[in-house]
């Protein structure tokens, strides 16, 4: 069985496929990320490796359980990964929503 190290490793190796995957898994989130990524002047598959750093810095305790509840009852543990993180950095409406969590933390 692969260490969470392994898969966030594989994550960020594995964001240029990811991106397949997504558009033709969920089209909408899909839209999603290339809407963030044009925001920041970054491609998607940068905008995903961005959301694997910032979930491996900023996520809090509940967000790392959700993640790895959702990769053991997944199919593609990997891919299931990429998409929490990805879902996660969506979610922050801007990245001083990550720095609060980072304050809290001591990050």
């Amino acid at each position: 069985m692969p260490m969470l190290g392994d898969l966030l490793a594989a994550a960020r190796d594995n964001a240029g496929e990811f991106d397949a995957w997504l558009n033709a898994a969920d089209p909408q989130m899909a839209l999603r990320v290339r809407e963030a990524a044009a925001a920041n002047a970054v491609t998607p598959t940068v905008f995903v490796r961005i959301s694997v750093a910032d979930f491996s810095r900023f996520a809090g305790e509940e967000d790392w359980s959700t993640l790895i509840s959702g990769m053991r009852e997944s199919n593609d543990p990997g891919m299931s990964c990429l998409y929490a993180m990805v879902d996660w950095r969506l979610a922050a409406r801007t990245c001083s929503d990550h720095q609060r969590v980072a304050e809290r933390t001591g990050l």
